[in-house]
């Protein structure tokens, strides 16, 4: 299955020791500027979220603000033109941003890969550095009787796994967390009505894109992630506005080629466990919630709750007071990226029933703050432990269409014709920087092409 990630996981690998090309051509890998989304907002519609912002800010202000003035005024170029990200992807283009230096240069990079092969990567890299991995099916779960902490997991063919601390990795059932620890799931249906997916992969053809697609669908939306060696694509849909097969086959047809499977169906309910931490066991992954994968944020989601547990875990046993930072904090990770990924449906114009109901709905409070904040004045108020910036928020906002009432008055402190020439340069800059770049296919194939298979 083909995985797309955000640029937080580039940090992971330094920390590693990971050498990107190998960890690239090991998977399968591409690179990911960021996201190109097709019929959001409205049929016709296209925008892109790029891993970047749009440059320095201008008189104090960000340049998306200085841009709004300008487009109320006439005639102006397209924001992306001052993100570098974007123009990269335009093109098809990619280089890592440590290649080039000044305006250019502010970007990052993420990647897509085999979910499987990268697996295996990590483990691989795990083992040789000690970590001894015991393989099994769980029949039983050993809890003190007076803590009420996990004591041993019992695996099948009557072996023990005693233990002090628990890291639940058992998906959607969790199986330690849920189940043994009685912790319970908050839902957030009310607010991310999609709850199914079906995967396939397919043979690679048209654009080799340095970016993850994203296109709006009647009742969900279709990715489409590139590989080295095929395409990964998904439907995300709403069980209560089309059926499973007929989900299957809009997504059968907007393959670029040739299916290579059968179609995989996932049913999922979007939301997190009230406690991610509760005695000795703390959840990561599925085991902890799940959030549809708009903005590829399940790896992200997985790499931070462990980097916040080893600062909260400095010893085997656990801390309460620790435990308790440790859920606040994780807790408000989920809801930012939750109102993040909302923030994509309901400014919506589409009138399929799916989109008349994410359009009506109430939203939560910390991101109906944001979205009266952008519309009073084209700011968007952060929050403790953002996963997405402002620059993230504008190319959502501004690229559906969602446009403030007003744009703060000093953006009139610098003369017109001053700031156009300014902004200009700028784009001017960044352009003839792409020019001289490879394409993405260049690229892989001079630094980090996989190596083919063994021949059966």
């Amino acid at each position: 299955m083909g995985e797309a990630t955000v640029p937080l996981i580039g940090e992971l690998n330094r920390f590693l020791g990971i050498h990107e090309p190998e960890f690239v051509a090991a998977t399968n890998g591409t690179f990911k500027l960021g996201i190109e989304f097709a019929d959001w907002g409205e049929i016709g519609n296209r925008h892109f979220h790029g891993f970047g912002d749009y440059g320095a800010d201008i008189a104090g202000l960000p340049v998306h603000q200085h841009w709004l003035r300008l487009a109320r005024e006439g005639q102006v170029p397209a924001l992306g033109d001052f993100a570098m990200a974007e123009v990269l992807a335009s093109q098809d283009r990619f280089v890592p941003h440590e290649a080039l230096s000044g305006e250019a240069a502010q970007f990052r990079h993420a990647f897509h890969f085999d979910a499987a092969l990268y697996a295996a990567y990590l483990r691989r890299l795990a083992e040789g550095m000690g970590v001894t991995r015991i393989e099994g099916r769980i029949k039983n779960v050993a809890l003190d009787a007076q803590s009420g902490h996990v004591r041993a997991l019992q695996l099948d063919g009557d072996r023990r796994v005693e233990g002090d601390v628990f890291l639940d990795c058992t998906g959607f059932a969790s199986l330690l967390l849920g189940q043994a620890q009685g912790v319970g799931f908050e839902d957030w249906s009310q607010w991310l009505p999609c709850d199914r997916a079906a995967a396939v992969p397919c043979a690679r053809a048209g654009r080799f894109t340095p970016f993850t697609s994203s296109s709006a669908k009647e009742a969900g939306w279709q990715w489409r992630i590139p590989l080295q060696n095929r395409t990964g694509n998904g439907h995300v849909y709403s069980s209560a506005h089309i059926s499973d097969d007929e989900a299957v086959a809009q997504l059968l047809a907007g393959l670029d080629g040739e299916a290579l499977a059968e179609p995989r169906l996932l049913r999922f309910t979007p939301g997190r466990r009230s406690r991610f931490w509760e005695g000795n066991v703390i959840a990561i992954g599925l085991a902890a919630g799940f959030l549809e994968p708009l903005e590829s944020t399940a790896i992200q989601l997985i790499q931070t709750g462990v980097t916040r547990l080893v600062e909260f875990l400095p010893g085997k046993v656990p801390d309460p007071a620790l435990a308790a930072e440790y859920n606040r904090q994780t807790a408000l990770e989920y809801e930012r990226i939750r109102d993040f990924i909302i923030a994509h449906y309901c400014r919506t114009r589409r009138t399929e029933p799916l989109w008349r109901q994410v359009a009506a709905m109430d939203l939560p409070g910390t991101l109906r703050a944001k979205l009266d904040a952008w519309e009073a004045c084209g700011r968007v108020p952060m929050y403790d432990l953002e996963s997405h910036q402002e620059p993230s928020w504008v190319a959502i906002l501004l690229g559906q269409g969602v446009l403030p009432r007003a744009v703060n008055p000093r953006t009139h402190l610098l003369p017109e014709g001053d700031l156009r020439a300014l902004l200009d340069q700028r784009r001017t800059t960044l352009a003839r920087a792409a020019e001289r770049l490879p394409d993405h296919a260049t690229f892989i194939a001079r630094t980090c092409a996989a190596k083919p298979a063994p021949a059966a």
